[in-house]
């Protein structure tokens, strides 16, 4: 038998099942998607490259993920799966040799307040069990060291059974300790509010003392306040008594009757706490936004000094150190500290947790903390931080989908992403990478590049094959692999200077630095090394700077480049006034909405666990207008037409002529400016890309009146193409007058600058110091940093 089996593996001809080797994808038209058809090796790494907005994620993430998804899904009972998202079939004609896909994206983590890097990964889990093993003194299970969970008192009578229907009631108490601290509810810092910005006391509230958006006297506020009998609203808010001003501030929900009708009355703190502030802050208005950061306050809870934890949960040590202690340490020195404790009682959970924070330096994160909050993560950092738990998982055969697992990484740190992609292919896996960066999509080897232009005029496959092939297909991507931009042989004469003294916010070590303005100044550094720290701690808030930070634009279905940059508001007001009507009229979220599909251009039809289908309104085709409001015209267009047009036609239609409309044209050429000339103005937000959400963002934010900008690595999302179109727009912000500073990885970027201040020499304590001053061609010139070898060599220097 077993002779038999020997003979059989060692003969030529190939297993059945050994065939299966590609996926293949036939007629794929998701969002810009021509009818691609690609066929993509498995068991190999396989790069997508092609400008942004060509179709890469439509095809990749949008097509075979979501089919994989969409099919693992249906394997549970139809109860199960209607407790799941219900996920549409992508529009595509065959997708066969699908493997499990495991979606690694750039979705930043939860802003949640409560999420810390420690509860994202289990690392916090894993110290909680120890703590409650090993630490003195004991104080009870796992919860009782969670900032999560809160502790219970309750005591009352209980019914216990005796047997043939015979009960007792008994006393009986019971106490469940957790490890919220109760002053700041596990959060680690207290709010507080700034009246001034909630009222301007030498006024009544009749005569409009409130300053805070949305609260009108005009409307049902001011029923409530005039009717409510709390206070005179007649009278100056300095004048109020007591309990007035309480009354006013911080009464309790309270029904009341104005007019003959039921209401309920709430303090405006309270209301505000629950209105605003329960949300995140990113998710908010820009006016409500700008209004919480002015009249918010958050300090450090004064009774657990911002550890989250009561007291019980800090008093219970491990050789000196409580767990507020070991969270906040450096992962890299954690993992030294777990490696020294040597406890055969709890050995396999300190293998695992070792295992785990070995991964965090592995991956070039261990310079974080495990008490840093989740939200505050670059779109990359969280990206590894997802990939942590895959790296040591025995799982074989299945896709992994990566989304631009470059971005924020210093070229020092693009090798050793590189290994472990190439680790995880090794393993057997099918690895899918969308990526941009030559040093990137160098490893692959299958690339499948999407064109030839952007949105409308992408959609199509228009090079397969190798690196090599790539290189000499003539196609974008190909022209531009080789591209390398030279240091500038002149740069500009600084106008003056930022002071930046002592800053030490994060890892930063007391640094001082000049930061000269009226030229184009880019950060540099390993990830990690204290860049960001030091914008935000003591560049971003002053007069004067507006910062363009990575955060990603929150947009629903109905949302759209129009409606996002406020071009919609000129161009709604100019066709009432042509046609004599009113602006809300060409809105299609209100009054001229389609009444059939209520403005969406679609209809969603329900299935229950079956998927939603989406189908386009029959009234009003997909325009979202009803038809009497399409009659009305302006320059001879509907207002379905303006928004279907492409940005650069609606940049000519509203820059001559009677169609003439200064305040549209503006925000148009800003976003011909960052390169979007081919977005319709109605593209819904849901479907652009990660680059074009950037770049939206960008010409949003150029409007803002300001000296000096600032932006969170621009070149995230953007082909080689594209990155030349940037280093232009940057050029021309810096010769209007503007300062311009840039946290960048590109070395062509770097290349471009006029002054570079390069941060390191390493990450977390072994970074946070200024490490080079100079230009461009001085760090060529003495390659005395990391950052300055990279550039040496990117240049050919």
């Amino acid at each position: 038998m077993s002779m038999a089996t020997k003979t059989d593996t060692q003969s030529p001809t190939l297993h059945t099942a050994d065939s299966h080797d590609l996926i293949r994808v036939h007629g794929a038209r998701v969002n810009n998607l021509h009818d691609v058809s690609v066929e993509i090796p498995k068991r190999r790494l396989t790069v997508f490259t092609g400008v942004s907005g060509s179709g890469k994620s439509s095809l990749v993430f949008g097509t075979i993920a979501a089919e994989s998804q969409r099919l693992i899904n249906e394997t549970y009972s139809a109860f199960v799966q209607g407790f799941m998202p219900t996920l549409a079939r992508p529009d595509v004609d065959l997708l066969e040799g699908l493997t499990t896909a495991i979606i690694v994206d750039q979705e930043r983590m939860g802003s949640n307040p409560r999420s810390t890097v420690g509860t994202a990964t289990d690392a916090h889990a894993m110290l909680r069990i120890l703590f409650s093993r090993l630490g003195q003194p004991h104080i009870g299970s796992p919860n009782a060291y969670s900032f999560n969970v809160p502790s219970v008192k309750a005591s009352g009578a209980i019914t216990v059974e005796r047997g043939a229907g015979r009960t007792k009631t008994e006393k009986a108490t019971f106490h469940r300790l957790g490890g919220m601290c109760p002053r700041c509810e596990g959060m680690g810092s207290v709010t507080d509010f700034d009246r001034s910005a909630l009222y301007d006391e030498n006024l009544s509230l009749d005569e409009g003392a409130l300053t805070i958006p949305g609260y009108s006297m005009d409307g049902w506020y001011g029923r409530i306040y005039r009717g409510c009998g709390f206070f005179d609203s007649a009278k100056p808010i300095r004048k109020y008594t007591k309990r007035e001003l309480h009354d006013l501030l911080y009464k309790e929900p309270t029904k009341i009757k104005v007019d003959g009708i039921n209401l309920t009355y709430e303090g405006l703190i309270p209301k505000i706490q629950k209105s605003m502030l329960s949300k995140d802050v990113d998710a908010l208005q820009p006016h409500i936004r700008a209004f919480v950061e002015r009249a918010v306050t958050f300090s450090t809870c004064p009774e657990c000094n911002g550890t989250r934890l009561a007291q019980e949960a800090l008093s219970s040590k491990i050789d000196g150190r409580n767990i507020a202690d070991v969270c906040a340490m450096q992962i890299s020195d954690l993992a030294d500290w777990v490696r020294s404790l040597d406890e055969p009682s709890v050995a396999p959970l300190l293998t695992g947790l070792q295992h785990l924070l070995d991964a965090f330096t592995e991956i070039g994160l261990g310079y974080l903390s495990l008490d840093r909050p989740a939200g505050t993560l670059s779109g990359g950092e969280a990206q590894r931080t997802k990939m942590i738990r895959h790296l040591g998982s025995s799982l074989t055969d299945v896709t992994y989908v990566f989304d631009e697992p470059t971005i924020g990484l210093h070229p020092h740190d693009i090798a050793r992403m590189n290994d472990l992609l190439l680790q995880l292919r090794d393993k057997g896996n099918t690895v899918l990478v969308v990526e941009h960066k030559p040093e990137a999509i160098a490893i692959a080897d299958h690339v499948v590049d999407l064109g030839p232009g952007a949105g409308t005029e992408g959609g199509e496959v228009v090079f397969e094959g190798t690196v090599e092939g790539l290189r000499t297909s003539g196609t974008l991507t190909g022209r531009h692999l080789d591209d390398r931009a030279s240091v500038k042989p002149a740069v500009r004469t600084p106008s003056g200077v930022l002071e930046v003294r002592g800053a030490d916010t994060h890892n930063l070590q007391n640094v001082d630095v000049d930061i000269p303005l009226g030229v184009l100044v880019v950060l540099t550094g390993v990830a990690g090394s204290g860049k960001s720290s030091l914008i935000d701690g003591s560049v971003a808030g002053r007069e004067g700077v507006v910062t363009v930070d990575q955060g990603a634009i929150r947009g629903s279905r109905r949302s759209n480049p129009a409606t996002y940059t406020g071009l919609l508001d000129p161009i709604r007001k100019a066709f009432a006034k042509a046609n004599g009507v009113k602006p809300a009229l060409f809105s299609a979220n209100s009054e001229g909405a389609c009444p059939a599909c209520n403005g969406a251009g679609v209809i969603y039809t329900d299935l229950g666990v079956m998927a939603t289908v989406e189908s386009t309104c029959e009234e009003c085709e997909g325009r979202r207008f009803q038809s009497a409001v399409l009659k009305f015209t302006f320059g001879g267009r509907s207002i379905a037409d303006v928004l279907a047009m492409p940005v650069t036609e609606a940049e000519e239609f509203f820059g001559a002529g009677e169609t003439r409309i200064p305040a549209a044209h503006k925000i148009l050429e800003r976003l011909a400016d960052v390169g979007l000339g081919y977005l319709s103005l109605g593209q819904p937000l849901s479907t652009l890309s990660g680059g074009e959400r950037q770049r939206i963002k960008l010409a949003t934010r150029m409007a803002e009146k300001g000296g000096v900008y600032v932006l969170d690595e621009p070149t995230t999302g953007l082909h080689l193409a594209d990155v030349e179109q940037l280093l232009g727009l940057l050029d021309r912000l810096v010769d209007s007058g503007k300062s311009v500073i840039v946290i960048e990885h590109h070395q062509a970027v770097m290349a471009h600058a006029d002054w570079i201040i390069d941060l390191g020499p390493g990450a977390g304590h072994d970074g946070g110091r200024i490490v080079f001053e100079g230009t461009p061609a001085d760090l060529v010139a003495t390659r005395s940093t990391l950052t300055g070898e990279h550039l040496a060599a990117y240049v050919g220097a």
